[in-house]
């Protein structure tokens, strides 16, 4: 059982890292800092798209955006450290 609660541990940080590096690639990319029309800048921004755009999805759909902000990732980052913190406070329901 120890190993199933390292291994969801493990995916929450990898989905919080993923919202991360999609939230820096959004910043480069409105600020001009990195072009989209460079063939590998583009890969990594579809492939990051493709992974948090069914997890921003439902909560664009609730939440809307507010003067042009979206606050989706913040919500998604908000929900994985509550998760993080609700399963190392229920850790020794996996011993």
């Amino acid at each position: 059982m120890t190993s199933l609660f390292q291994i969801l541990l493990l995916l929450v940080d990898i989905v919080k890292w993923i919202v991360l590096a999609n939230v820096i690639m959004s910043w480069l990319v409105n600020f001009n800092v990195v072009n989209l029309r460079q063939p590998l800048v583009a890969q990594i921004w579809n492939g990051l798209q493709r992974l948090v755009e069914p997890i921003y999805a439902p909560i664009r759909r609730i939440l809307p955006p507010i003067s042009g902000l979206d606050l989706a990732p913040l919500v998604v980052l908000i929900g994985i450290y509550a998760l993080r913190i609700v399963l190392v406070n229920n850790m020794m329901a996996f011993y």
